[in-house]
């Protein structure tokens, strides 16, 4: 029987293993998914070595950029990212090879195109605001390029911000969200774990008072559906989205990694 899995560090409730297990058994695969708790990525090849029926993974926080270093080759997607969340398996003369990919872009794109495209009507070009340098942030500012939005990172301690294509973006600090910058990038994506169950109080520390309804708040964190900081922007008027579409996309996108005949 081929077996999936997640691998990441806590998974806690794992979307994906419940996804995937009803998936198989409504579509009458022959096959079982698995959460892998991580803690180190050190553990990845005894994972692998240690499971022979392993078809493929996701990766989720803090892996996706980590994991790379033990892959045969990545996407022309995942390279230009810097980051993979899937990973699909296949033995040859009883050797593991892996390929990465990146299903995250794909997601996040998917689900805030429209949304983009309606705010564009009046033809102004559009800035972001992305929160968050790990492996999620790297796809979605892919992404917002794709859709002809700027992106701008913003951490705790900024520093230079290249994705593995070598594309360098700006990166400031929360302290540097005056309300000019608050009014000049009218799409802000929260790719932090902030706010995720079981610490709902959590929100990314941002002067949600200048937030107006041209604005649009978009939420990696899919549990719960409506984080703080989406309330908080739906509180100034803003429009909001939660994590949860791009979720089943890049679930969806997975299948579709694991499904081809090859790497």
């Amino acid at each position: 029987m081929r077996k999936f899995g997640i691998i990441g560090y806590p998974l806690g409730h794992s979307f994906s293993r419940g996804y995937f297990t009803e998936k198989f058994a409504r579509e009458h695969i022959d096959a079982v998914y698995e959460a892998f708790p991580m803690e180190s990525i050190t553990a990845f090849p005894a994972l692998v070595a240690g499971e022979p029926d392993l078809c493929g993974l996701n990766v989720t926080l803090p892996h996706k950029q980590a994991v790379m270093q033990y892959l045969d080759s990545l996407s022309p997607e995942a390279a230009a990212i810097g980051a993979v969340n899937v990973i699909k398996i296949v033995r040859r003369d009883g050797r593991p090879v892996m390929k990465g990919y990146n299903s995250d872009c794909m997601g996040f794109r998917g689900s805030i195109a429209p949304a983009i495209e309606a705010m564009r009507a009046g033809g102004e070009t559009l800035q972001a605001l992305v929160f968050g340098t790990g492996g999620a942030s790297r796809a979605v500012a892919y992404a917002l390029l794709q859709l002809n939005v700027q992106p701008v990172m913003v951490s705790r301690q900024p520093s230079t911000y290249r994705l593995g294509d070598g594309t360098q973006l700006d990166c400031m600090s929360y302290d540097d969200l005056t309300p000019q910058v608050m009014a000049s990038h009218r799409v802000l994506v929260n790719a932090t774990p902030l706010g995720m169950s079981p610490h709902v109080e959590t929100f990314v520390p941002i002067p949600y008072q200048c937030l107006t309804g041209k604005h649009l708040l978009y939420d990696l964190v899919y549990n719960p559906e409506e984080t703080m900081f989406l309330r908080q922007g739906k509180e100034q008027g803003a429009q909001t989205l939660s994590g949860l579409a791009m979720l089943y996309l890049q679930a969806q996108g997975s299948w579709q990694v694991w499904s081809k005949s090859t790497l």
